[in-house]
């Protein structure tokens, strides 16, 4: 299944909050989350090198409707709600259509 629709997001933690903010964002791949539904193909939290409390999100999804439709789901709001207090400031979010490219586990 390809990717149509992704998005990279930058979520900046308040101070020594990185962790849990990485915590609560791998929450997303639990059965029943957003990154568990067969409509997300890439789900990738990564963190800053240089500054432990600045987060990486790149997601790909088989649609923008696909991905809206889900996060307007419970499990998905109830994620966004919670990750509202770790941060320092508001995301910064650069949707994209993917073209092509591997990702290995």
């Amino acid at each position: 299944m390809l990717a149509d629709y992704g998005f990279n997001a930058t979520l900046t933690a308040k101070p020594g909050m990185g962790s849990r903010l990485v915590d609560l964002l791998l929450t997303g791949l639990d059965e029943g989350s957003p990154g568990a539904s067969e409509h997300c193909v890439v789900y990738l939290v990564s963190r800053s090198a240089s500054d432990p409390d600045v987060v990486h999100v790149t997601e790909g999804w088989t649609s923008e409707e696909d991905h809206h439709r889900i996060f307007a789901g419970e499990a998905a709001q109830a994620i966004v709600a919670r990750i509202a207090g770790l941060l320092a400031k508001e995301s910064e979010y650069t949707d994209y259509v993917p073209v092509l490219g591997k990702a290995a586990f």
